[in-house]
This record gives structure tokens, C-alpha cells and sequence, in this order.
């Protein structure tokens, strides 16, 4: 089995805070923050719940599942590093943790994406790597 050719992205750099996820990523697992004082899922990673303010924080393995909340194409990236990716989609995925999070809808035309579409983390390797999660649609 050969591995995937890395993204022509830069990977983003890792922090202490983010280390998990991003260590995750490797194994290809979908993590998100749980709030152990109030219970809720965190997403984009923080040193506090922004429900509570709580900092009894934990990482928690999520489905890997969602819809689509918005969606916008992108047809001329300004990043010359994605011309090559183009016409491709930008999505705000809501988790089946409760969270939302911004990123890409592939394995489909990217203007068939939309609003309320079901769909599933899939990974795009980093050269260093790690791997990028991104969705696409759901079977079913």
C-alpha cells in the first residue's frame, strides 16, 4: 500500500494546546474538546469552556460525522499555493459533538455542496505526516 501524496499546503504548526488533536490527526482520528463541568464539546481548541469558563477540559474521539451548515466556492484562490486545487469548496460543518467547524467538502463538485448535506471526515496527508481532516459526502 502506498501512502497518500502530501497537500501542497504548509502544515499548520502545532502548539502545546493543539499538540493532541494534531497527534491524532496521525492516526487519523477526529478529536474535539469536551467540558467536563458543563459537558459540552469545544471546538477550535482553548484553554477554557466558553460555555461555563470551566478549564476541566478533556479530548474526546468524535463520530467523524455532520452537515453542512454553509458553503461557499472558491473559483480564484488568492493563496497561489490552492490555484491548483480551484474550483473547490469551503464548508462550516456541524459535528455530531454539537460543534462547528470550518473546512473543505471534496469528493464531489464542489457546487453540489450544500446546506443540510450529510457528511464524513476524510484526511488529506501533510508532508510531515500528519493528516488534514476535511469531509465529504455521506453514503446513504
Amino acid at each position: 500500500m502506498t501512502a497518500p501524496e502530501p497537500t501542497r499546503l504548509e502544515p499548520p504548526p502545532p502548539s502545546e494546546l493543539t499538540a493532541p488533536f494534531w497527534d491524532a490527526t496521525r492516526r487519523r482520528e477526529l478529536l474535539v474538546q469536551w467540558c467536563n463541568s458543563c459537558d459540552h464539546a469545544v471546538f477550535y481548541p482553548r484553554e477554557v469552556c466558553p460555555t461555563c469558563l470551566g478549564d476541566d477540559l478533556e479530548w474526546r474521539t468524535a463520530a467523524g460525522t455532520g452537515t453542512v451548515y454553509a458553503v461557499t466556492v472558491e473559483h480564484k484562490p488568492m493563496d497561489p499555493r490552492m490555484r491548483d486545487q480551484a474550483p473547490y469548496a469551503i464548508a462550516l460543518v456541524d459535528l455530531e459533538e454539537g460543534v462547528r467547524m470550518m473546512t473543505n467538502v471534496v469528493g464531489c463538485d464542489p457546487d453540489s455542496v450544500t446546506a443540510g448535506m450529510p457528511v464524513r471526515v476524510t484526511w488529506e496527508a501533510l508532508s510531515d505526516g500528519r493528516n488534514l481532516p476535511q469531509f465529504e459526502p455521506a453514503a446513504g
